[in-house]
């Protein structure tokens, strides 16, 4: 059977095996994961939309008249 893979916790980078019975996976621990979770409460990570990123370009064609 093959080792199974290897992967980096999000947070911490400790190494972690992607296995089922790691429940916080990609996580290596539970204070890893609520700290990201926390992170994103917190809305310090943000997922940008098409639009937002058209909305924020400045000196488009469609500024032109």
């Amino acid at each position: 059977m093959a080792a199974p893979p290897v992967v980096n916790c999000p947070h911490c980078a400790k190494a972690i095996e992607w296995i089922p019975e790691n429940r916080y996976r990609p996580f290596c621990s539970e204070r890893c994961k609520l700290i990201d979770l926390g992170a994103w409460a917190s809305e310090k990570y943000r997922v940008a939309s098409a639009k937002a990123d058209r909305d924020g370009e400045v000196g488009t064609s469609e500024d032109q008249p």
